[in-house]
């Protein structure tokens, strides 16, 4: 796989050269954005996957929802639906895609939509009798076509953007150049006692403006996991004969935080539609140990494998310090907007 991606080193010049262009028109206004009289926080990355955005934009739903009617619009990716799609009491993960629907379920208070057009998206949620006060794009910033008052960049500690390359050779969707249009740059999955040596030195390697923030962040596991009808504690699976199974990008940190000697571990691609043969491949090596999956998988798998069996642990994202200044940030910007 290394060899094939630097042979097609030639295609990621060409790509990178095709976004740049594109950058380039939407910043001369050639190509036009649209801006909102509401405030609209995007949360993204440059490379391709796995750098926590459903933990970052669940943190800024906690942060803001006892404040202000939030709404979050997302593509809904891998969904079987088109168009604007305002989560309701009869959708699934099928119709809103796996992490619209698991806001969804977790946040009664906010509103959640999906459109491939984040402009037509906003439109239709400010057409709503109850439209929303600050809306939350998820994935969104490479869409241009919107201009979003405020941009998160998230990039993950052990594949910072810095080090990386245009796609096809390495993962990045547009050039490194891109994180100038962010406000704040979060690096997640850090360890959690990330020294200030090790965090000025990722900073220098970043190249962070002036005029940007940076922080780090970590994945904090919850001490249970959670079925249908119960709740476990984490230790007292630890040993147990268990199968882990995760449909994310970089599945390994989950796996190595519950996996024991003999457990499996089952991994598919990121967004992964489960097939009924994927199912019946669980169960046969489940027998009759518990399934522990990822947050976002469990509302995919739910239904499909025995209740009493099937079990999620869900994470959150923690800053290393500096979360009381992350959050006024955040709350100055919605304030004066």
């Amino acid at each position: 796989m290394n060899l094939l991606r630097k042979l097609l080193f030639p295609f990621a010049i060409l790509y990178g050269l095709i976004t740049s262009i594109r950058n380039f028109l939407f910043d001369k206004g050639i190509l036009k954005s649209y801006s909102f009289d509401l405030p609209v926080i995007a949360v993204g990355n440059l490379s391709v996957g796995g750098t926590g955005k459903t933990p970052q934009i669940e943190y800024l739903i906690r942060l803001l929802s006892d404040k202000y009617k939030i709404a979050t619009l997302s593509r809904g990716y891998k969904r079987q639906s088109k168009g604007f799609i305002l989560a309701q009491a009869n959708s699934n993960a099928a119709i809103l895609g796996d992490e619209p629907f698991q806001f969804y379920k977790k946040f009664a208070a906010i509103q959640v939509a999906v459109d491939a057009d984040r402009k037509n998206g906003i439109e239709q949620l400010l057409s709503l009798p109850e439209k929303p006060e600050v809306i939350l794009l998820d994935d969104a910033f490479q869409h241009r076509k919107v201009k979003a008052g405020f941009y998160i960049l998230l990039t993950s500690y052990g594949d910072l953007y810095s080090d990386d390359f245009m796609l096809p050779t390495g993962n990045l969707r547009e050039s490194r150049s891109g994180a100038e249009r962010a406000n704040v740059i979060i690096v997640t999955k850090c360890p959690f006692n990330l020294s200030l040596d090790k965090q000025n030195a990722i900073k220098n390697r970043l190249k962070v403006a002036e005029n940007q923030e940076l922080y780090f962040t970590f994945i904090a596991y919850e001490e249970f996991i959670y079925g249908e009808n119960r709740k476990i504690n984490v230790n007292e699976i630890q040993s147990a004969a268990k199968l882990l199974v995760a449909g994310i990008a970089k599945p390994e940190p989950f796996f190595a935080y519950l996996q024991d000697t003999n457990d499996v571990c089952l991994s598919f691609p990121d967004h992964h539609n489960f097939t009924d043969k994927d199912i019946l491949e669980i169960k046969n090596l489940a027998q009759n140990n518990i399934i522990i999956t990822t947050e976002k998988d469990y509302v995919r798998l739910k239904g499909s494998l025995p209740s009493e069996q099937l079990f999620y642990l869900p994470i959150q994202s923690s800053f290393v310090s500096g979360s009381e200044n992350f959050d006024s940030v955040i709350l100055n910007y919605i304030l004066n907007n």
